[in-house]
């Protein structure tokens, strides 16, 4: 286990944790995009794909500016939302809408996890007066922040009161 002695080190420990998430999700997202019915879901999913890998490719980035060597710690959050969104993907639906509202859910926990971890590099970053890095990670951030975004607008398209019912007594009417 690493020492953490300084807010380099803070730093150094946190860019892994996320570069690890971040790799994880290159594998993550074509799974959810093949299970995923809805087209606007699919595209999003599939946009946040070439995010991610820019993600990957900025965070070495950061290795290098940093003086270390491009490796993740185990991000065991990322891997228990990636399994929990992988369990409910495959479970049966009466609706292909409904598992497509449970691909935007899990999918929103996995932005604001990384929304979380971008922003406290950042900081870190920040304080350290690494602007080259602070530049990298708001980039990210602001993409992870944007994906959010867009994951909410497919979801009111999805969930909309003219597609789904809201409870069990409009679906029986």
């Amino acid at each position: 286990m690493a020492t953490v002695d300084s807010l380099k080190s803070l730093l150094v420990e946190q860019i892994k944790d996320i570069y690890d998430a971040e790799k994880r999700l290159t594998k993550a997202i074509p799974k959810l995009a093949k299970a995923s019915s809805n087209e606007e879901l699919v595209s999003a999913l599939q946009e946040h794909l070439g995010e991610t890998q820019n993600h990957v490719a900025r965070l070495e980035q950061v290795f290098e500016l940093l003086e270390e060597r491009a490796k993740g710690k185990p991000c065991k959050a990322m891997q228990g939302l990636i399994e929990e969104g992988d369990e409910h993907a495959k479970e049966d639906y009466d609706d292909d809408d409904l598992r497509d509202a449970m691909i935007i859910g899990s999918a929103q926990r996995v932005e604001h996890y990384e929304i979380a971890g971008y922003t406290t590099a950042r900081n870190l970053a920040q304080q350290l007066r690494h602007s080259a890095i602070v530049a990298l990670l708001s980039k990210s951030l602001a993409e992870e922040e944007n994906a959010d975004v867009l994951l909410n607008q497919v979801a009111r398209s999805l969930m909309s009161v003219a597609k789904m019912p809201a409870t069990l007594e409009q679906a029986e009417s």
